[in-house]
């Protein structure tokens, strides 16, 4: 009979990469988790990991097992979660990924102020605007931003992202406010450099009850949205982001929307993972926050509305 820990540290070692950080994460010494391994692979018959001096590889075998192990183990945390009752104390490692913008200045905020409240709460935060398989790369949950694909995995819409065009007073004192999206001609745009193809994110609009995609020639492109915030405030240019980048240089007033009557419909922003688990202690307080974070948010954007500009047109 297979044994649960060969099973646990087969999965943390292919999860984490080595013996050494599989150890960490299990409380563990390398050489009992390396053992842990070798005896599953004298049960099965068969090499499940390529070993090296700094680190393991998958081998076939390995590769067909590790997706079927991984959610035996993560079903079996779940259980142990759920049986420590619906208010369990959060423990373990959280795995998590979002789009690196949003996880500095929503999620960061956000898993510090659980951690703290949660001290056997681990966090493994990956920021990236790759979308990641879960079940293949091991994660418990990840931030997703638009309609979902049909994927087999549990989404919870926590939120919205709504696109906003913005500019500072300076720059808009200077060439004017554009009056609607073919006005983006006669202006400095700030261009989004796409992760995946490198190539500019389109701007997105509503004219005349029809979605309506263009993409301004750019006078300048980068691939961090805060930086883009930046230069817009300091006079570069105008910007298309996401409203929770630039809310607070829109209440400062160092921002200014335009073209608000022209603002394509908001995205949903939702937690993803697995279906097929039980909802662990961590993963349910994640869920909370989250959820809780929304509503705190509107209800802020409620009691500090935006700074109004001295004309507003559009």
């Amino acid at each position: 009979m297979l044994g649960l820990q060969g099973l646990t540290a087969f999965t943390e070692t292919v999860r984490h990469g080595s013996f050494a950080a599989a150890a960490r994460a299990l409380g563990l010494t390398p050489s009992a988790v390396a053992k842990s391994v070798a005896r599953l692979e004298e049960d099965l018959g068969v090499r499940l990991l390529f070993r090296t001096t700094r680190e393991v590889s998958l081998t076939s075998d390995g590769r067909d097992l590790a997706e079927r192990c991984r959610r035996v183990v993560d079903e079996i945390d779940a259980l142990r979660g759920e049986a420590e009752g619906a208010r369990g104390e959060p423990a373990g490692t959280l795995r998590v990924s979002a789009p690196i913008t949003f996880g500095k200045l929503v999620l960061v905020p956000l898993l510090a102020s659980l951690t703290a409240r949660h001290p056997r709460l681990g966090l493994d935060l990956a920021l990236t605007d790759r979308f990641v398989d879960l079940v293949k790369e091991g994660y418990d949950a990840a931030v997703r931003v638009g309609p979902l694909r049909d994927s087999g995995l549990v989404a919870r819409t926590f939120s919205t992202q709504q696109p906003v065009v913005c500019a500072s007073p300076a720059y808009l004192a200077r060439h004017g406010r554009p009056a609607s999206p073919d006005d983006l001609a006669k202006h400095r745009c700030l261009a989004f450099r796409q992760p995946t193809s490198g190539r500019p994110r389109p701007w997105e609009f509503v004219e005349d009850n029809s979605a309506r995609v263009l993409t301004p020639e750019a006078s300048a492109t980068m691939n961090d949205g805060e930086a883009m915030v930046a230069a817009a405030a300091a006079g570069m240019g105008l910007l298309q982001v996401p409203d929770y980048m630039a809310e607070d240089a829109l209440r400062a007033g160092t921002l200014v929307e335009v073209l608000k009557a022209y603002r394509p419909p908001s995205l949903p922003i939702s937690l993803v993972y697995a279906g097929a688990r039980l909802v662990t202690p961590r993963l349910r307080v994640l869920l909370e926050g989250l959820t809780g974070r929304a509503s705190l948010r509107r209800a802020h954007r409620q009691s500090h509305p935006p700074v109004p500009p001295a004309s507003r047109r559009s």
